[in-house]
């Protein structure tokens, strides 16, 4: 459970977040809407622990980010880009991040890079990768410890349409494992596709709060 308490980030005197207050559950995702600068990357640097608050606090499980723990213990991310070592293949550079924690053997990385639609026999490096292959590669990192918290920025991102059902898929997979799944989008219709609830935020302040009904969501 992710409580964000009035948190405002303030650069040279402009607000990027102006006292936000929500929740994010598990088993539930929850979606954030509003155009570029409204604040949604910046909020998810916070919960990430990335971007301290100029105010306010983020508690996730009771605990307080960037005071109790410096980020929470069990997240996936992708924000705004992927970006990995460009001498290494996909393989190498899903190995190298397993290899923090090591939760993973070889044939589970494996599989991952396969469920994103990648192959893992594929020796090319990462800087020559399509942007829709990088894209894909981001996700498997996101997802591949099946974390209990899931924060995706813009998934859908230079994929095609086999791409936005994996993600859909995905997305739906994290949420039926009780994740807290955070997902913003800038597309309308995937984000009510996947979202159980819409915060929409505008110029750092909270400009709307939508519950969706199943026959919404599953619209996508």
């Amino acid at each position: 459970m992710i409580h964000v308490n009035g948190v405002s980030k303030t650069f040279r005197g402009v607000d990027a977040v102006s006292d936000v207050s929500m929740t994010f559950g598990p088993g539930k995702v929850t979606g954030l809407a509003g155009p570029n600068g409204s604040g949604k990357t910046m909020l998810m640097r916070m919960v990430a622990g990335l971007v301290r608050p100029s105010s306010g606090t983020i508690d996730v499980n009771g605990k307080t980010v960037g005071q109790d723990i410096p980020f929470p213990p069990s997240l996936g991310l992708l924000l705004e880009g992927p970006t990995f070592l460009s001498d290494y293949s996909g393989f190498e550079n899903l190995s190298m991040l397993a290899s923090i924690k090591g939760q993973l053997g070889a044939d589970e990385i494996r599989g991952w890079i396969e469920r994103v639609g990648l192959d893992p026999a594929d020796k090319r490096h990462y800087r020559k990768y399509s942007l829709g292959m990088k894209q894909r590669l981001g996700i498997a990192a996101a997802l591949m410890e099946t974390p209990d918290i899931v924060m995706l920025d813009e998934p859908t991102n230079a994929l095609d349409s086999d791409g936005v059902e994996m993600v859909r898929r995905e997305v739906e997979e994290a949420r039926r494992h009780g994740a807290t799944v955070i997902l913003a989008c800038h597309d309308a219709n995937v984000l009510q596709g996947l979202s159980d609830e819409i915060w929409y935020l505008a110029e750092g302040h909270i400009d709307g709060y939508e519950v969706l009904a199943k026959e919404v969501r599953h619209e996508l």
